[in-house]
């Protein structure tokens, strides 16, 4: 036996297609867990969002406000850029984002990897997402995040993404 990791190539054949200018537009909430390394959930939250995109020199560009109310009461603002550049490739940057976001789609799905600062009760700690999302129909995204730090999975997000009527 051989231990491997998904591909986003598993994907390519996978209906129905992810664009994601199409699902990422106008109004979508979304509700998700946090869970430690045991698999035990720490926080709840549900997201408010809004995105829009626009033609730019440098390709389609989309803006993503979140909104984040966690369980402890605990409030975050998220503000994503997103630069498509074609053929299923994105760059993203965010305020709380080291660096550059690199993700690919393929069919239905979309793989986000990107290094974060991560507030942690009154530290910030330097992690890595393997961020997967795969669209199940029109108005649905199921959103599984790895958060990697030292080589170790320390925690996973998992967030269901609902499109709301404009």
């Amino acid at each position: 036996m051989s231990c491997s990791s998904a591909s986003i190539d598993d994907y390519a054949n996978t209906n129905p297609k992810l664009d994601l200018a199409e699902f990422f537009d106008g109004k979508l909430t979304a509700a998700g867990i946090v869970q430690d390394f045991s698999g035990k959930v720490t926080r709840k939250f549900t997201v408010t969002m809004e995105a829009h995109w626009s033609d730019t020199p440098q390709g389609k560009q989309g803006v993503i406000n979140e909104w984040f109310v966690y369980d402890d009461g605990e409030k975050q603002t998220r503000v994503w850029t997103i630069i498509d550049q074609g053929n299923g490739a994105y760059l993203g940057t965010a305020n709380d984002i080291l660096g550059i976001a690199q993700g690919e789609s393929k069919g239905s799905a979309l793989r986000w990897r990107y290094d974060m600062l991560l507030a942690v009760d009154d530290s910030e700690y330097e992690v890595h997402f393997d961020d997967w999302m795969f669209l199940v129909d029109q108005n649905t995204i199921i959103n599984k995040s790895d958060i990697i730090k030292f080589g170790i999975t320390v925690a996973q997000v998992t967030l269901v993404i609902s499109k709301q009527a404009n």
